[in-house]
């Protein structure tokens, strides 16, 4: 957006009041994944964007992926990255790896860019966040398949993050679960994780930020880009193909978190600077909102 007068500075501001005085103490859940995190510029926006909104009295939380910095990790330590059914295999070796990019590299990476921007945020490792079981990939062929260290969110423990709120700091948290029975990590998809804690904190919005400007009727044609949708109308849209691909999970567990008491799911292009801001305090938004 170019404000390329005073007059268009102030008219933004003042659309972007109505959103500032309705979401002031609400709790926004930020998802960070794919191509989004490859730019150290984009990430960096999103990362002021987040200092904006704590500032402006909104509680955001992040929770961030990290699949391609995994698999450079992986294929520098001669491991072959795999998949099944969109999840990562997962062997004991792997877990070190996914672990440590995680817990070690990129979310301490997300803390102090946000604590570069004035922002008050602590890193939190997932383990100490959401609890898991393992779970079972299913192939091509549809047939169950052991995929490693692998989980499901089966709980949430809020104690350190609600902590955290209570004194105005941002958690950022890694998508690991400690295994119910052992303890030990278990790998979570990223997009999994967010609805998960969404659900459990009934949040006002979760912000799926990736790499695709949104909903679309044709995915290869940004124009086609669907601004709205419901429920009923996301679930009638994969059943007819509409929706497809690595878009069902997600499209899936935004109806879930909305069935569970979060007010809006929102998915948008995080390689666009400032997406975060203009999707929220903007009367058009530039992605796709899931609503009741």
């Amino acid at each position: 957006m170019s404000l390329q007068h005073p007059i268009d500075k102030a008219n933004a501001l003042i659309e972007a009041l109505p959103y500032l005085q309705a979401f002031r103490g609400k709790t926004f859940l930020i998802k960070m994944g794919g191509s989004a995190m490859e730019d150290p510029e984009l990430v960096a926006m999103v990362m002021r964007d987040i200092v904006f909104l704590e500032v402006a009295g909104i509680n955001p939380i992040v929770v961030h992926g990290g699949g391609k910095a995994i698999s450079a990790a992986m294929k520098d330590a001669g491991l072959e990255a795999k998949f099944v059914g969109g999840f990562r295999v997962t062997t004991e070796e792997a877990i070190d790896i996914v672990e440590r990019v995680l817990t070690d590299e990129i979310n301490p990476g997300l803390v102090r860019m946000i604590r570069d921007f004035n922002g008050k945020a602590v890193g939190i490792p997932g383990t100490d966040v959401f609890l898991g079981e393992k779970t079972k990939g299913t192939d091509a062929e549809g047939n169950r398949v052991d995929i490693g260290r692998v989980g499901e969110v089966v709980g949430c423990q809020l104690g350190q993050m609600e902590a955290t709120h209570k004194v105005g700091i941002v958690p950022v948290i890694s998508p690991l679960a400690a295994e119910l029975a052992t303890g030990k990590p278990l790998n979570i998809n990223a997009d999994l994780a967010a609805a998960a804690l969404a659900k459990e904190l009934r949040v006002a919005k979760l912000v799926y930020l990736s790499d695709v400007p949104g909903l679309m009727k044709d995915p290869s044609d940004p124009s086609t880009l669907i601004k709205s949708v419901t429920r009923s109308e996301a679930d009638a849209m994969i059943a007819d193909g509409t929706i497809s691909g690595g878009m069902i999970p997600k499209i899936r567990s935004a109806v879930d978190a909305l069935n569970a008491g979060v007010r809006k799911v929102h998915f948008v292009d995080g390689r666009q600077p400032h997406a975060l801001l203009l999707e929220i305090f903007t009367d058009g938004g530039i992605g796709t909102e899931v609503v009741r």
